[in-house]
This record gives structure tokens, C-alpha cells and sequence, in this order.
């Protein structure tokens, strides 16, 4: 197909000048999520341009065109979570507090041990100290999308856990918005027992079940504040 070639040099070219980085906290090096966000946007940008127009400008023109700006747009989104990635980690550095980054989205693991007491949805202090600095970073960065998702082991009664689960996550919101952060960003789920991350069969396991997580997912194009 005529525009699959003309997308394929385009993007292969954007995400060849910038994909190999260094892990500035691991040392590694990795695939860089501004250039798979400007390779993405490229892409997307290039097709759109292609089928554009009214004839006066080539094809080829055309999709050389809206893949820059499907560039800068993917570029700019991907520059933005990098940004909030890295002030997060020093905020919350020597916290219990894990920081996980998948493409676009930055995941903020709370294990049980940090942020409640047994069978309890009342924050510890240690959540409250975690929960102070997220919170400082998110309402500087407020083109983020955040979902607070509660989990349990499968001990005890499965509509117990869901319930618990559910009190979790929003004693985590409610938390956040106190301390700044609009409630209209924010989404609370329980998932009990559904979602495990290891196994249910040990202690070890079900320690890592038991926990909360907070999805920071981009809603703009980056050109907030940040």
C-alpha cells in the first residue's frame, strides 16, 4: 500500500534519533518514551496527512507534514511524563513508595505495609508523608489523569476484600484531594483479590497483593504546566 511506504521511513527516521537512552537511576540503557511517543505520533500523523487535503499538495507532502506534527505531539507528551517521573522519584526517594514506568503512564505501587494497619482503610503516617509529596507533584502537573486502584490477597471473604479494597482506594483520594488535587482527576476502584501480581499460596505473596496503585495517565498534549 502506497501510504504504508511513506510511513515507514518517516517514522523509523524519528524513532532511530532518539530511542537508545540512559536510565539516569539504573544505569541501562532503555528505550526512551519520547521517541516512541514521537515514532507513534509520526505515524498516526503521517497517515492522517495522507488521506488529507484537496489535491493541491501531494500525498507524500502531505503525510511528511502531519507526521511532524504528530511528532512534536507525541514528543511533547512523553517529555511531560518524563518530567513528572523524575520529580517524583526524587520527592519520594527513600520512601517505600515503588515507581513504575509503562510507556506514557507512571505506576505508584503503595504496599500495605506503608500505607494501612491489618484489616484497616485508616492511612498510616508513613502514607500521609508518601501521599504529601504526590500530591505536590501532581498539582504541578496537571495534565495527568489519576486512578487509584485498591487490591487485597484472597484471604477471608471475597465481598469483604472487594469492600476493603474499595475503602482503600478512596481514603487515597480522599486524601489527595485535601491536599490540593482536583477530584475531578481522579477515579477510585476496588478490585479485591481479582488482580493478584504474585502468588496468593505464601506469605511473600500475598504481602505483594496487598496494596494500592496510582495510574498517572497523560490526558493532554504535555503543553501544561511542568
Amino acid at each position: 500500500m502506497r501510504i504504508s511506504r511513506l510511513l515507514t521511513p518517516v517514522a523509523a527516521a524519528i524513532l532511530l534519533a532518539g530511542c537508545a537512552t540512559s536510565d539516569p537511576y539504573g544505569g541501562q540503557t532503555q528505550r526512551s518514551s519520547t521517541a516512541m511517543g514521537s515514532g507513534i505520533g509520526a505515524a498516526v500523523g503521517a497517515a492522517a496527512g495522507a488521506l488529507s487535503g484537496d489535491g493541491s499538495t501531494s500525498r507524500r507532502d502531505r503525510a511528511l507534514i502531519g507526521a511532524a506534527v504528530g511528532a512534536a505531539a507525541g514528543a511533547g507528551v512523553g517529555v511531560y511524563m518524563d518530567r513528572q517521573e523524575q520529580q517524583l522519584r526524587e520527592n519520594l526517594e527513600g520512601s517505600r513508595i515503588e515507581i513504575d514506568r509503562r510507556g506514557d503512564d507512571i505506576v505508584l505501587n503503595m504496599p500495605s505495609g506503608v500505607t494501612f494497619g491489618f484489616d484497616s482503610a485508616d492511612l498510616t503516617s508513613e502514607a500521609r508523608s508518601s501521599l504529601n509529596e504526590v500530591a505536590n507533584v501532581l498539582t504541578q502537573y496537571q495534565d495527568t489523569r489519576v486512578n487509584i486502584a485498591g487490591h487485597t490477597d484472597s484471604t477471608g471473604d471475597a465481598s469483604y476484600n472487594q469492600r476493603l479494597s474499595e475503602r482503600r482506594a478512596q481514603s487515597v483520594g480522599s486524601y489527595l484531594t485535601q491536599n490540593g488535587v482536583s477530584s475531578t482527576r481522579l477515579n477510585t476502584s476496588g478490585y479485591g483479590a481479582t488482580q493478584p501480581v504474585a502468588s496468593n499460596d505464601n506469605d511473600q505473596g500475598r504481602a505483594q497483593n496487598r496494596r494500592v496503585e496510582i495510574t498517572l495517565t497523560p490526558t493532554g498534549d504535555g503543553q501544561g504546566q511542568g
